[in-house]
């Protein structure tokens, strides 16, 4: 593999090189992050890049699209038939081109989104004060009425919708472990006149392997997504609509030509294949042991006394108060555990008194390792290494003990190339 840029580059082969050996030889609890399989590998590195496609399936603005506009076709029918909705744009670059798309297909100027605040779990494009978005459209905000169950204050949401009467209430995290409760959602929408839209971008492939429930069953009108994180696919983003044309056709007028331009074929391609991939009998069986796999990691955080938001999880990811319990700031966490060959991310927790670039607490959880083939027996040993770690953090010998356990444990569990 890379044999032309070898001869080519060898600076930029060396690179990538060296992430195929640090990623055999680590656990990669990132719980936004995955592999893919060698055939969605393939499509991204496909022909396709050289296309321009500016348009959609039969309406370009370029000739020579007969093969991008069959890709495109089958992107868009496969992600239907896994989400249950009528309407699929599968051409944003990322998952916050999603997002601002959706906002731009469906908002004016000063109208009113309620999301979910980052700092119990939302994220930067639901709102976030830094982005450029806050200029443009007025944001506000929900929070847990109890971080230690994740219990969201949906009372207080409904009254902030009633007296802000915001155009979309948005559901969804990039830190929440718990599953929510979409009924209410689609009942506070409804009540206020809004869109009931929930981004999914870190549950999709749950949601499409079966194991969560799926939000357009609760009446939500879209979905916005990556197509990597659980869904193990290219980095990109997705838009779905469950059923309104008129919708459906603003936001393919907002993707293009509102926001972006030519769309990524290799990487549709690559979709294509993802979706495909997540249609079959064996992804079920993936989602359901990730969560199991969640769970046995949550059981050993929970017996060493290391306080979890939300009390534990509900889904593929964990958010751990390493601070509070250990006197461990998150940052510390993350670089000491990424010595061990274990890497993770720091992460602010709900009302967290530290600052975002170096938090209480660490995020975490098994999608990537399930992909290897981890089993709970594996899970438990991974999160005794990380609280193992963690408490002994001079013993230079006991860390150089682990790192060696975690490479034999990436030998007997390699990367695979195939998963269908």
């Amino acid at each position: 593999m890379y044999d032309f840029v070898r001869k080519q580059d060898p600076e930029v082969f060396a690179a990538l090189e060296g992430e195929e050996h640090r990623e055999s030889e680590g656990i990669e609890l990132i719980p936004s992050e995955n592999y893919v399989s060698r055939a969605v590998r393939e499509a991204n590195s496909s022909i396709f890049t050289n296309k321009y496609s500016e348009g959609y399936p039969g309406k370009r603005y370029y000739g020579g699209q007969t093969f991008t506009d069959v890709v495109e076709n089958l992107a868009r029918d496969r992600a239907k038939e896994l989400f249950n909705c009528k309407y699929v744009n599968v051409q944003p670059h990322a998952g916050a081109n999603a997002n601002i798309g959706l906002y731009f297909a469906l908002l004016e100027p000063g109208d009113t989104v309620l999301g979910m605040d980052l700092s119990h779990g939302g994220h930067l494009t639901h709102g976030h004060p830094v982005t450029y978005l806050t200029k443009i459209f007025k944001f506000v905000r929900y929070k847990m009425k109890n971080v230690d169950t994740g219990e969201i204050d949906y009372d207080e949401m409904r009254e902030v919708a009633k007296k802000e009467k915001p155009k979309i209430v948005l559901a969804g995290y990039s830190a929440y472990p718990r599953e929510l409760n979409y009924q209410k959602f689609v009942d506070i929408a409804r009540e206020v006149g809004a869109y009931a839209v929930m981004d999914i971008a870190h549950i999709a492939g749950l949601i499409a392997g079966k194991a969560m429930k799926n939000p357009f069953d609760f009446g939500f009108d879209i979905m916005t997504t990556t197509t990597h994180k659980t869904l193990r696919g290219p980095r990109g983003g997705m838009i779905l609509t469950r059923e309104n044309e008129d919708v459906a056709k603003k936001i393919d007028k907002s993707i293009f030509p509102g926001l972006q331009g030519g769309p990524l074929m290799n990487t549709i391609a690559a979709k294509a294949v993802c979706f495909g991939e997540a249609l079959s009998p064996k992804f079920k069986d993936y989602a359901a042991q990730v969560l199991k796999n969640a769970k046995a990691m949550e059981a050993v955080f929970k017996t060493s006394g290391i306080r979890l938001l939300t009390g534990g999880t509900d889904s593929h990811l964990i958010l751990a108060d390493v601070f509070g319990s250990l006197g461990m700031p998150g940052k510390e966490a993350e670089t000491l555990l990424d010595e061990v060959g274990i890497t993770l991310n720091k992460n602010s927790i709900a009302d967290d008194t530290r600052g975002p670039m170096d938090p209480s607490g660490i995020r975490f959880g098994p999608p990537a390792i399930t992909t290897r083939g981890f089993k709970e027996k594996e899970c438990t040993r991974v999160a005794e290494i990380m609280v193992e770690t963690m408490k002994n953090k001079s013993d230079e010998k006991k860390l150089a003990g682990m790192r060696e356990e975690i490479r034999e444990m990436c030998k007997q569990f390699p990367i695979p190339e195939s998963f269908v």
